[in-house]
């Protein structure tokens, strides 16, 4: 008896591991880090090998992947789409001045690419290099072709010094140098250490190395004898060699290669397997995963077990709390910030915390934080906009009264011109607070403010707009914080963009000092990337650049019917030119539908606005269609700069059919999802699942809406109503049903 009740019970466990690994697929399978790996016009996507927001990173060298020639295997990437420093070849026979300049061939169909694991094969010396990311920490494998001398060759991008420190250990240390824009220019200089050691395949020292050390080069050599497998075991720090050392210690003492790929894949299981799907095509699958992969690109935690390097004070920290860096807020606050706040909350509060402290180690709050400081990009203070999303979904694990004093440090003290954030206020912005707008210069006139960049330009309009939500965000936090003279003051600075809404274009178009609009054509002038003007972008973009005041946008737009006709217009309104004429100032704007622009960020939330004028299947159409056709799961897959995350949570949001418009208010427009089950983990074990039964190209307009079995007729689903758990249920036809959502009201907080 006892032992047909134990069989019993080994049966009921071995059912239930079953129906366990049945339930949850494990899809880092469908993940490509090669997708997008060529530019539509400009930057490819790269494909990064890493851990899961973790320092250390690695992509090869290379123009893209089109391209059979690596120029270098580097040992750390630091900033995101960097060439990275540590640049590394390998070579067989002497090594002579030719050696550093050699390119090592490929061919692409040797490659593997995995997040977690890359692996190539050098054809024409015949080895074979493999790589496996750790958290500090990396191994790098080399399959030397036999009775060869074998060489690992390491140049600096900077200043770069090594040193062997036994028979078969060394270290590198590589100077850091970044130098910031504008009159108030400064110099900021970090070092990057590793440690390093060489062993083979059972873990055990390589001893008999020749090691070399001349002018910023340093090289490892290795006699015919050597076995053909090396590896190379390395650590990184920010801090020290000693802190290098210790890092090696406690991720790779006893760890080997093989060891390092299972744990790393483990990694991307559990962040990949959050989200389960059912149905969709294969493709779709692809495209989908792979863009939560790159979700999780940045922000890059560099504590170092305890401690930490800041470049914004220059100094190393003690705490035991992770310390998050490299982010591009301008492209991030969009949608990869919130999706965080849904996928892993505790993971966003720690973010928020690195933002309050970079303020207080350098009295500035960043805007585009970087491992050596805030790096001045682009244009306004849109990290007002994570706190303001944060705190209002739960999120306070930090010091809120510091991180407000810093945005409104920021947007009071700072100046508004491009690329110049961080640096003190200016007249120019004098005139921004008494008028409420940014003034253009007169066409013709020579620019006057010499902090202004000569390539960045002005852009009037979208610094305009951007300010105009920043002051919202900060109101609303005031509201938020109880600070109500606050809310009072900056609340009417949040209309600040209706001062350059020009009725009779129906579109944002610049005024100069004097108050007197500009003449121009809001297509095509403005100079490279419309910057005299807009940004990256023309006028038909910026023209739904109104995220916190839709409702606002829409009153000037003369209503929802004449919101939604506009809006319609701009998916079909013609270039106006040539495309080669259009892409000598629009190089940024990529994935044109009409004058929509998919492959720039401020475009990302624009079809969703048929939500709010009366028309959810026109957003339910568009946003099938935009995924459709721009994300393609090979290397062309991605329509513009990825930007590390900030493109592609618009695909996994929008492929689960869910999007933020308005980051700060805690809700998300709802729209046709790709696949007909989707399962959300979410934290304390609960799930959300948005069922879209027999979802397909054809079949994807919604007809009705349930939310945990009730009813609901409005195109939206607040963020608590997620984070609890259930069921969103969309019935699907292939005709739409152009009554649902059509009168729904937003909600309100």
């Amino acid at each position: 008896m006892q032992i047909i009740k134990k069989t019993i019970g080994f049966i009921i466990i071995l059912l239930g591991t079953l129906v366990v690994s049945f339930a949850q697929e494990d899809n880092t399978k469908y993940i490509d880090p090669t997708i997008g790996n060529v530019a539509r016009f400009l930057v490819p996507t790269y494909p990064t090998i890493h851990l899961p927001n973790q320092m250390l990173r690695m992509f090869p060298v290379k123009k893209d992947y089109i391209s059979d020639q690596v120029d270098a295997f580097p040992l750390q990437v630091v900033t995101h789409r960097s060439a990275g420093i540590m640049q590394m070849k390998v070579s067989l026979g002497e090594v002579t001045n030719a050696s550093w300049q050699q390119k090592m061939n490929i061919d692409h169909d040797l490659e593997v690419v995995n997040p977690w694991f890359y692996s190539t094969y050098l054809i024409d010396d015949d080895i074979r290099v493999s790589f496996a990311p750790g958290v500090k920490s990396a191994i790098y494998k080399f399959e030397f072709p036999t009775d060869r001398k074998k060489n690992i060759l390491f140049r600096g991008k900077g200043e770069m010094e090594g040193k062997s420190n036994s028979n078969n250990s060394f270290a590198l240390k590589e100077k850091i140098v970044y130098k910031t824009r504008g009159i108030f220019s400064e110099t900021r200089t970090m070092y990057a250490y590793v440690y390093a050691e060489l062993c083979d395949e059972n873990n055990k020292p390589i001893l008999g190395a020749e090691f070399n050390a001349n002018d910023q080069k340093f090289s490892v050599s290795f006699s015919e004898k050597t076995a053909s497998k090396v590896y190379l075991k390395y650590a990184v720090s920010y801090i020290s060699h000693e802190q290098a050392k210790i890092n090696f210690e406690k991720e790779l003492k006893e760890t080997g290669f093989e060891e390092l790929v299972t744990s790393g894949k483990k990694a991307w299981e559990k962040v990949t397997n959050q989200i389960q799907v059912k149905g969709g095509t294969e493709a779709q699958k692809r495209t989908f995963y792979t863009a939560l992969y790159r979700t999780y690109e940045r922000m890059l935690d560099v504590n170092e077990y305890g401690k930490y390097f800041s470049g914004y004070d220059g100094q190393v920290h003690e705490s035991k709390r992770p310390f998050y860096v490299d982010d591009w807020i301008w492209d991030t606050y969009r949608a990869t910030h919130p999706l965080r706040t849904i996928l892993n909350p505790e993971l966003q509060n720690d973010m928020l915390n690195s933002y309050t402290l970079m303020y207080e180690q350098s009295g500035w709050m960043p805007t585009f934080p970087q491992v050596h400081g805030n790096h001045m990009c682009m244009n306004s203070y849109h990290s007002a906009s994570i706190f303001i999303d944060g705190y209002r979904k739960g999120l306070r694990d930090y010091d809120i009264e510091k991180a407000y004093e810093g945005i409104e440090k920021n947007l009071i003290e700072g100046t508004f011109i491009p690329w110049r954030q961080g640096t003190p206020r200016r007249p120019i912005d004098d005139f921004y607070h008494e008028k409420g707008y940014f003034p253009s210069l007169k066409i013709g006139e020579k620019e006057t403010e010499p902090q202004m960049d000569g390539f960045e330009k002005r852009q009037p309009v979208p610094v305009t707009l951007g300010i105009s939500y920043d002051f919202w965000s900060l109101a609303e936090l005031a509201k938020e914080l109880g600070k109500k003279e606050d809310y009072k003051k900056y609340a009417p600075k949040g209309n600040d963009y209706k001062n350059l809404w020009n009725s009779s274009h129906r579109l944002f178009i610049p005024k100069d000092e004097d108050g007197n609009w500009l003449d121009i054509d809001s297509k095509r002038d403005g100079g490279k990337g419309y910057r005299e003007y807009y940004d990256e972008n023309n006028g038909w973009t910026y023209a739904w650049d109104v995220p916190h005041d839709i409702e606002g946008l829409t009153e000037l737009l003369g209503g929802k019917e004449a919101a939604e006709a506009r809006l319609d217009q701009l998916f079909r309104e013609p270039l106006g030119m040539r495309k080669n004429e259009f892409y000598v100032n629009g190089s940024n704007s990529t994935g044109m539908v009409g004058q929509f622009s998919m492959g720039n960020e401020p475009s990302f939330h624009i079809p969703y606005l048929y939500n709010y004028f009366g028309a959810p299947w026109k957003t339910q159409k568009r946003t099938r269609f935009l995924l459709d056709v721009w994300f393609k799961d090979n290397i062309f897959g991605i329509p513009g700069d990825e930007d590390g995350g900030g493109m592609t949570a618009f695909v996994v949001f929008s492929s689960m059919g869910l999007y933020p418009v308005t980051p700060g208010l805690p809700f998300y427009d709802i729209t046709s999802p790709v696949f007909e089950e989707t399962t959300i983990n979410l934290s304390e074990g609960k799930k959300l699942k948005v069922i879209a039964k027999g979802a397909s190209r054809t079949k994807k307009y919604i007809q009705k809406a349930f939310i945990n079995g009730e009813e609901i007729t409005s195109p939206f689903i607040t963020h608590e109503q997620i984070m609890a758990g259930g069921t969103l249920e969309l019935i699907l036809d292939e005709l739409p049903n152009k009554e649902w959502g059509k009168n729904a009201e937003t909600p309100t907080f």
